[in-house]
């Protein structure tokens, strides 16, 4: 099983991931694009990335929004995992290209 992370060890972390945030024992980001078609492409990468990481968000889309939860059910919270897959997304999402207007939900 995949060990929890400190307090302190996922604070660090979350300082190289920006837009994301911790609530409880989850790391969430929301995105926000132009329309659902663009949500839909990003869930789609995000898919992939996960499908890779054998690690798999919580995705919750509300239109042209998509928020992501990442959490290690197994270990009862956070893991190295969530931070290698939030990454992973952010990574994914910058070589395909960001759409205008792409990037956290300012609500």
């Amino acid at each position: 099983m995949t060990e929890l992370l400190s307090d302190i060890a996922i604070q660090r972390e979350l300082g190289n991931l920006p837009g994301w945030s911790r609530r409880g024992d989850v790391l969430t980001r929301t995105y926000q694009f132009r329309d659902f078609p663009e949500a839909i492409d990003f869930v789609n990468r995000v898919a992939d990335a996960a499908e890779a990481a054998d690690h798999h968000p919580d995705i919750d889309i509300r239109f042209s929004k998509v928020t992501l939860s990442l959490s290690t059910h197994s270990a009862g919270g956070i893991t190295q995992n969530d931070l290698d897959l939030a990454r992973a997304i952010d990574s994914s999402d910058e070589e395909d290209g960001a759409p205008d207007g792409a990037g956290e939900d300012p609500a």
